[in-house]
C-alpha cells in the first residue's frame, strides 16, 4: 500500500514534493527539538489520487488519516470529540511552493456543542471556549461550506449594537452562546443542513475542501503568474491545536528573522496578547511590535530569539516563523523562507556570507536575477494608494509621471521648455526616437513586448508600456479615453511599466538606490561567470551606461538609430529620394562624418572592449513620411492649393514612398539585402567605422570593432558584403596609413542561416544570433501583431508555456541556435558567437545559452547587472569541462 500520511516525525525538509513545503517544514522543526504542536501530512500524492478519484478520498488515505489521527491522540493525551478532554486541530494546506491563492486556515476543529463544554472546564474559561467555538463556526463554514463570512458578520454586528458593545473583548459567555445559536441558523438557512457536529465528519470535509482550493480560480492564477505546474498537487496539514487567547499570558505572532524590506539583521514582526492567529492580519487588533515581547514575557522572548537564531543557522536562510504562547509556553506552528524585496536580498545574501552561514555561491543563487530590476529603476511608493486605470503589457521596468503628449515633437518641444511628458501613441516607429528620448516614458495601444517602443525603452532604461489595448486615441482631438474616462493632452498620468498599470495624476517615486552590497556581489559573480555579457546600445551615452553597469562591449548597435536625429533626418531622406547614383553619394558624404562621431564617442565609452555594429538593417520606407498621412497633405493641397510648389514636391515624395512601400517589409528590402542592391551605403558605414578607428589611434585608443551584416540568409550574400567591408578598410588604410584590427560576422536570424550555418562561417568571423528576428521567422509570427491579438490568449491557455519573444523557445528556436554554433564551429573552432536579441536579459535563456557554449549574451545597459548575476548562477550550476573556458570576461 502507498504511503499518504506522514507524521511529523516521519518527515524532513527534503520531502517538499511529498509533505508540501509546510509540511516538510514542520517535519524538519520536529526533528530538530523545536516546540511544535504535534501532528501529521497528508501528502501531496494523496491530492492527485483524490482527483484521480473523481474527487473522492480514497479508502487508503482515510484509513491512514484515521490510524494517525489515533498516535495523535496517543501523543496528546487527548481524544477527538471526548468532551472530557477533547483533541482539538488546525487543518491548513500546504503546497510546495508558498501560494496565497490557496485555501484558508481552520482552526479549532473538533469543536461542538459538548467539546465546547469540555473546554470550558477543563480551561475554567467558559468564555475563551464559547468564543473559540464561534471562530471555529465562521471559519469552518466560509471556508469549507463557501458560505460568505459577511452573513456571520453581520450577524455579530448586530448582536454586539443590541448589547450596546463597541468590541468583541466585551462580549460574555453568554453573548458568545447567542451568537453561536444564531451562526447554526445561518448555516441550516444556506446548506439545508445543521452545522456537523461529528469532529470526523469536520475533519474529512476540511481535506476535501483543501484538496479542492488547488484548483480555485484564485490558486490557478497564481500558478500561471509564477510558472507553478499543475501536476504537483497540496499537502494538508493537521496539528493539534495551541491557544493564545487564553489570557494575557498568552499570545501570537508572526515575525521574521531580519528585515524583508531593507535586509537588516534585526527580528521583524508583530504580536497579539490573548489572540488567536487570524486576530493578527484581521485588522481588529493593532499588533505590537516584536520587540516590545521583550518588556511583556522576557523569558518567552528570549526563547524565540534563540529559537529564530537556531531556524536562521538550520535553514541557512532568512525565515519567515508564526508563534502561539499558550499560558507562557511557545509553540512555533510554521517556518518558511522569507519573501523580501530586490535590497534586503542583496543585503541579506552578502551579510550571511560574511557571518559564515552560507558560501559566495549560495549567495549567488539567492537573488533573483529578475528582482534586480526593482533596483535600477524608479519605482511607485507602495505605501501610496493607487487607482488604476487601464492596464497593459510591462514592456519596460521602471516607473513616471508626466504631462500626456501624443507627438513626439511636441514630447522634445515641452521637455527642452522643463517639463516632464509621457509620450502616448497608438504605437511609435523609428521617426518617433527622439520623443521617445525625451519622454519620461512611453504608452502605446497596439504592439507588443519586442515592439520598437519596448526595445528602445528598454535600451534607454525608460518606462514603457505597450499593447493597451483599452487606450482610446484619439489623434485628431488629442486625446485618449478609457471606458468613460477621457484623459486629455496636457493631463498628468502616472505609468508602472513593472505591472503595465496606468494611473491619473502624480503618484510619490522611490528614486534607485545601487548599495555597496549590490556591487560586491556582482563582482562576485563577475568571479564565477564564464559567459561574457556585453550591451545593445546605438549612442555614446548608452554605451557609458552599460560600461558603468558592467558591460564588457557592445554586442549590438543598431546604426539604423543614429539615422533619426531630426538634423539627420532631412539628409537620409535625401540620399532616399535621390535620383542618381551622385546625387546619393553627395547625401550619403554629408552623413558619413556624422557617423563617424557616433562610433568614436561609442568606441569611447567602451575602453577598448569590443564593439558589434550592425550595418543598415530597416527597409528605408521606415526613413520617410508615413504614406495615409501624406496621401491626406497632398489630398488637401490638390483642392487648396493646386498650382503650389509645395504639391509638386509632395506628390513626388508620395510616389517614392509607395514605390518603396512593401506588402510585408519584414521579409522585404532590408538588411544585406539592401546593401546588395545599394553597396554605398554599406561603403560609407564601413568606411565612417574606419576612420573612427583610425582617429582614435591617434589619440592612443585601441579599438576592435566587429562589423556585423545583417538578415544573411545565403553564404553569397555574406561573401561580397564581406569583400565590401574590406574594400573599404583598404581604402581607409591607403589614405590614413593605418592598419586595422576588425572582425567581419554575421547576425543568423534567418532559419536557413542557422541550417546552413558551416557554408556561412566560412565568411564569417564571429555569428550573433538575432533571437527576435529567429523567433519570427520560426515562428511565422510577426512579434507586434502577435503580441497584441493572440499571445497572451496562447499563454493563458497554456497553448505555448511562455511569450516566445520574452523568453527563449528553447525547443524550437533555441535548436536552429543550437544548429547554428554546432555547424559553424566545425567550419571554424574558433568562431565567436553570441546572442543580440531580447532575450539577452533573460535569465533561462542566459542559462541556455551558457549551455549551449555561446561566448556571450548582449542585452539593454539596464539589464548588464541582471544578465551578470544569471551567466554566474548558470555557471555555478551547470559548469562542466565540456562546456568552452571563455575569456571575455570582464
Amino acid at each position: 500500500m502507498s504511503k499518504f500520511v506522514y507524521l511529523f516525525n516521519e518527515g524532513h525538509s527534503g520531502m517538499k514534493e511529498i509533505l508540501g513545503g509546510k509540511g516538510a517544514n514542520l517535519a524538519e522543526m520536529t526533528n530538530i527539538g523545536l516546540p511544535v504542536p504535534f501532528g501529521f501530512t497528508i501528502s501531496t500524492q494523496a491530492c492527485n489520487a483524490y482527483y484521480e478519484a473523481n474527487k473522492q478520498i480514497p479508502n487508503e488515505v482515510t484509513a491512514q488519516v484515521l490510524e494517525a489521527l489515533l498516535i495523535l491522540e496517543g501523543t496528546t493525551g487527548k481524544q477527538f470529540g471526548n468532551p472530557a478532554n477533547p483533541l482539538l486541530v488546525s487543518v491548513r494546506s500546504g503546497s510546495v511552493f508558498s501560494m496565497p491563492g490557496m485555501m484558508d486556515t481552520v482552526l479549532n476543529l473538533g469543536m461542538n456543542d459538548e467539546t465546547v463544554e469540555g473546554v470550558a472546564k477543563l480551561t475554567n474559561n467558559p468564555r475563551f471556549a464559547y468564543d473559540s467555538y464561534r471562530r471555529f463556526i465562521q471559519m469552518f463554514c466560509n471556508v469549507v461550506l463557501d458560505i460568505n463570512v459577511f452573513f456571520f458578520e453581520q450577524f455579530l454586528e448586530e448582536v454586539r449594537e443590541q448589547k450596546g458593545y463597541s468590541s468583541d473583548p466585551e462580549m460574555t459567555a453568554e453573548d458568545w452562546q447567542e451568537v453561536i445559536k444564531g451562526y447554526k441558523g445561518i448555516v441550516k438557512k444556506h446548506t439545508r443542513k445543521d452545522f456537523p457536529q461529528d469532529p470526523k465528519e469536520q475533519l474529512f470535509l476540511s481535506i476535501n475542501a483543501v484538496f479542492n482550493s488547488w484548483n480555485n480560480q484564485r490558486a490557478i492564477v497564481y500558478r500561471r503568474l509564477n510558472k507553478i505546474p499543475d501536476h504537483l498537487g497540496t499537502a494538508v496539514n493537521i496539528q493539534s491545536m495551541v491557544f493564545g487567547n487564553m489570557g494575557n499570558d498568552s499570545g501570537t505572532g508572526v515575525a521574521f528573522t531580519r528585515n524583508p524590506s531593507t535586509g537588516e539583521h534585526l527580528l521583524y514582526g508583530e504580536y497579539l496578547i490573548n489572540a488567536q492567529g487570524e486576530d493578527v492580519v484581521a485588522g481588529i487588533r493593532t499588533p505590537q511590535p516584536i520587540r516590545t515581547l521583550k518588556d511583556e514575557m522576557p523569558e518567552v522572548f528570549q526563547q524565540f530569539v534563540e529559537t529564530s537564531k537556531r531556524l536562521e543557522q538550520h535553514y541557512q536562510d532568512m525565515q519567515d516563523i508564526e508563534f502561539t504562547v499558550e499560558r507562557g509556553e511557545l509553540f512555533i506552528l510554521q517556518t518558511r523562507t522569507g519573501k523580501r524585496t530586490a535590497q534586503a536580498a542583496i543585503r541579506i545574501a552578502v551579510e550571511m556570507v560574511e557571518e559564515g552561514i552560507i558560501d559566495k555561491r549560495t549567495a549567488l543563487l539567492r537573488v533573483d536575477p529578475d528582482q534586480l530590476n526593482q533596483l535600477l529603476h524608479s519605482r511607485i511608493d507602495e505605501s501610496y494608494k493607487r487607482t488604476v486605470l487601464a492596464k497593459g503589457l510591462p514592456a519596460s521596468p521602471g516607473a513616471a509621471t508626466g504631462s500626456v503628449v501624443f507627438d513626439a515633437d511636441e514630447a522634445e518641444s515641452l521637455t527642452n521648455e522643463g517639463k516632464k511628458v509621457i509620450l502616448v501613441r497608438p504605437e511609435t516607429t523609428p521617426d518617433d526616437i527622439h520623443g521617445i528620448v525625451s519622454a519620461q516614458a512611453v504608452v502605446t495601444s497596439r504592439g507588443g513586448m519586442t515592439s520598437h517602443a519596448a526595445v528602445v525603452a528598454r535600451g534607454m532604461g525608460k518606462a514603457c508600456i505597450c499593447g493597451c489595448e483599452a487606450l482610446k486615441i484619439d489623434l485628431r482631438t488629442k486625446q485618449f479615453s478609457i471606458g468613460d474616462t477621457v484623459v486629455k493632452y496636457g493631463d498628468i498620468i502616472t505609468i508602472d511599466g513593472a505591472t503595465g498599470e496606468i494611473m491619473l495624476g502624480e503618484i510619490p517615486m522611490i528614486e534607485p538606490e545601487l548599495s555597496d552590497e549590490f556591487q560586491l556581489l556582482l563582482g562576485w559573480a563577475d568571479q564565477e561567470r564564464k559567459l561574457g555579457v556585453r550591451a545593445n546600445a546605438d549612442n555614446p551615452e548608452d554605451a557609458k551606461k552599460a560600461f558603468e553597469f558592467g558591460a564588457a562591449g557592445i554586442g549590438l548597435c543598431r546604426t539604423e538609430h543614429m539615422f533619426m536625429d531630426l538634423k539627420r533626418i532631412p539628409i537620409v531622406q535625401s540620399m532616399i529620394l535621390a535620383e542618381s547614383y551622385e546625387e546619393r553619394k553627395e547625401a550619403l558624404a554629408k552623413l558619413l562624418p556624422m557617423q563617424q562621431g557616433d562610433f568614436e564617442g561609442i568606441f569611447e565609452a567602451m575602453k577598448g572592449y569590443p564593439v558589434t555594429i550592425r550595418l543598415l538593417d530597416p527597409p528605408l520606407h521606415e526613413f520617410l513620411p508615413n504614406k495615409e498621412e501624406l496621401l491626406v497633405e497632398v489630398t488637401k493641397l490638390q483642392i487648396l492649393q493646386p498650382e503650389s510648389k509645395e504639391l509638386r514636391e509632395k506628390e513626388l515624395l508620395l510616389k517614392k514612398v509607395r514605390q518603396l512601400d512593401e506588402t510585408n517589409p519584414m521579409l522585404g528590402h532590408r538588411g544585406c539585402r539592401l546593401g546588395m542592391i545599394h553597396p554605398e551605403i554599406y561603403e560609407m558605414q564601413a568606411k565612417a567605422i574606419f576612420y573612427a578607428v583610425a582617429n582614435l589611434a591617434d589619440k592612443g585608443v585601441a579599438v576592435k570593432p566587429e562589423i556585423m551584416i545583417p538578415l544573411v540568409g545565403h553564404v553569397t550574400e555574406l561573401k561580397e558584403m564581406r569583400q565590401l567591408v574590406i574594400g573599404a578598410a583598404v581604402k581607409v588604410k591607403e589614405e590614413t596609413g593605418k592598419d586595422f584590427d576588425y572582425l567581419i560576422g554575421t547576425m543568423i536570424e534567418i532559419p536557413r542561416a542557422a541550417l546552413t550555418a558551416d557554408q556561412i562561417a566560412e565568411e564569417a568571423d564571429f555569428f550573433s544570433f538575432g533571437t527576435n528576428d529567429l523567433t519570427q521567422t520560426t515562428f511565422g509570427y510577426s512579434r507586434d501583431d502577435a503580441e497584441g491579438k493572440f499571445l497572451q490568449t496562447y499563454i493563458e491557455n497554456k497553448v505555448l508555456p511562455e511569450n516566445p519573444f520574452a523568453v527563449l523557445d528553447q525547443e524550437g528556436v533555441g535548436k536552429l541556435v543550437e544548429m547554428g554554433v554546432k555547424l559553424g564551429r566545425e567550419t571554424k573552432p574558433e568562431l565567436k558567437t553570441g546572442i543580440c536579441g531580447e532575450h539577452g536579459g533573460e535569465k533561462s535563456s542566459i542559462e541556455f545559452c551558457y549551455k549551449t557554449g555561446l561566448d556571450y549574451v548582449s542585452c539593454s545597459p539596464y539589464r548588464v547587472p541582471l544578465a551578470r548575476l544569471a551567466a554566474a548562477q548558470a555557471t555555478i550550476k551547470f559548469d562542466t569541462t565540456e562546456v568552452r573556458n571563455l575569456t571575455e570576461v570582464k
